[in-house]
């Protein structure tokens, strides 16, 4: 018997008809490897790690990646679009409204959608997001 392998990112980005490219590479470990970051973070991790691309590039890159379902994006109310690599899995997300940092919340009741609808209006429901707003545990305890 052998053991499952986990594909490399090239492959994914193949799995899900995009072209690798060593930006869009780059790109979806950057993502993975970070926590709920904007384009500008991602940009400048992309170049930390293949040298120079475009803002344009890496929107349009994570345009690709978010359409293939690769890439999450969140949009939390009064902050910049933020992308994570947690996808499938139908979480939601807790934001500090002190410095904005954002951390997943598993869902509540585990399957897709997690929260039923009081009125669908015919709509066939296939996702719930919900953004739990507080202070994260550091803004909590400063004196103001």
């Amino acid at each position: 018997m052998t053991a499952s392998r986990t594909p490399t990112t090239a492959e994914e980005l193949r799995g899900a008809g995009l072209r690798v490219t060593a930006a869009r590479v780059a790109l979806l470990e950057t993502v993975r490897d970070g926590d709920h970051l904007d384009v500008e973070a991602l940009a400048s991790g992309v170049r930390a790690r293949v040298g120079h691309v475009s803002l344009q590039a890496v929107y349009e890159a994570l345009h690709a990646l978010t359409a293939a379902g690769l890439v999450r994006r969140i949009e939390p109310a009064g902050s910049p679009a933020r992308f994570e690599g947690r996808v499938g899995d139908n979480h939601h997300h807790v934001v500090c409204r002190s410095c904005g940092v954002v951390a997943d919340v598993d869902c509540a009741a585990g399957e897709t959608p997690c929260l039923t609808a009081s009125d669908g209006h015919g709509f066939a429901i296939d996702e719930a997001e919900v953004i739990y707003w507080g202070l994260c545990p550091d803004c909590s305890t400063r004196t103001p």
